[in-house]
């Protein structure tokens, strides 16, 4: 196989991003088939990337996209109380799959999937952790790895976003859907397992929904002893910043960090982006287009080779724990121990 055939599975903000991108900027890859339960806007998407020949299908139904004969492999960007059932079915057909974090709602399904791919006897599925694939976090981790800051002490990571305009938006989902970013980045920068989370609450601010607790700063113990501090800020007002700075015993580094001689953000009106003394992007898709795209060619080479690159069904099962037990000290305010069998 010279080329793969890829089907997306939701076509929000993210499914569309990702779809223009394996149609027009993705070497190897061609985009082949669409689902979504809004069939209109899906086929409008089809219409906008395929043409009126027809060459993007479209299917109301996930499950029959994966059952496409003419699919080699899938993206998902579906939500995640949908993924097990959509990846059990990719793993259970053989297909390659790219599935946006998080891999499932709760540790048990996750270690389902976890375990269908084992038994299938092939790693098949890549989590959408894209930071791994960021040009700059990508030099932090080799900066860490080849030791000359010693021993990593702390990490602070940063991660704001502009607003979020759900109605129905909760505390848990900054834990599920934000600090999951968090917890990989962690995991993977150091090298090793978070052993308890602590998630606890300044005074909301007053863009926050009732009772919506934001922002929210989370601690997390690793095995070695180091601690990583978390502010996820989700009605920043500012715009889309994420950072971080590493801190070792004989040195540091900070990355996504736009430089002057002070740094301050202000607030935006109207709804638009705050300002550093330069322009702060407005979301993730902004930040983080150079990553995506690294991080997609990455998947649709390695399917191209039978294999899986970035992180695997394991990284978002750990992923899964740490945020549970991330809830759970959301409610405490407590530290919970991360168990990992």
């Amino acid at each position: 196989m010279t080329s793969l055939r890829v089907g997306v599975v939701g076509v929000g903000l993210m499914g569309a991003d990702h779809a223009r991108r394996l149609a027009t900027r993705i070497a190897g890859a061609s985009l082949v088939a669409l689902a979504d339960p809004d069939v209109e806007r899906a086929q409008a998407l089809a219409d906008e990337l395929g043409g009126s020949g027809g060459r993007v299908r479209v299917h109301a139904d996930p499950l029959d996209l994966v059952a496409d004969e003419g699919v080699d492999a899938v993206l998902l960007a579906s939500p995640g109380s949908v993924h097990e059932e959509q990846l059990l079915a990719c793993i259970e057909r053989g297909v390659h799959v790219l599935c946006e974090k998080p891999l499932t709602m709760d540790g048990d399904s996750s270690w389902r999937v976890v375990e269908a791919e084992r038994a299938g006897g092939r790693d098949l599925v890549q989590v959408g952790f894209m930071r791994r694939f960021d040009p700059e976090y990508v030099r932090l981790h080799e900066m860490l790895a080849d030791g000359r800051f010693g021993r990593p002490l702390v990490l602070h990571q940063t991660h704001r976003n502009l607003s979020v305009p759900n109605p129905d938006f909760r505390s848990e989902m900054i834990v599920r859907d934000s600090l999951v970013h968090e917890v990989d980045c962690a995991r993977w920068l150091l090298g090793e397992e978070i052993v308890s989370v602590q998630v606890i609450g300044p005074t909301p601010t007053r863009h926050a929904l009732d009772g919506v607790v934001d922002p929210q700063i989370s601690i997390f113990r690793m095995a070695s002893g180091a601690v990583v501090t978390n502010e996820v800020f989700v009605n920043s007002r500012t715009g889309y910043e994420v950072r971080v700075e590493a801190v070792g015993e004989d040195g540091s580094a900070i990355i996504g960090r736009p430089w002057g001689e002070v740094y301050t953000t202000t607030a935006g009106h109207d709804g638009a982006a705050g300002t550093w003394g330069g322009p702060i992007v407005p979301d993730y898709r902004v930040r983080f287009q150079r990553a995506y795209d690294l991080e997609v060619q990455a998947w649709v080479d390695a399917s191209l080779r039978g294999e899986v690159v970035g992180a695997t069904s394991r990284d978002g099962w750990i992923s899964t724990l740490v945020c549970s037990a991330g809830m759970e000290s959301l409610a405490s305010g407590r530290p919970v121990d991360v168990a990992l069998p």
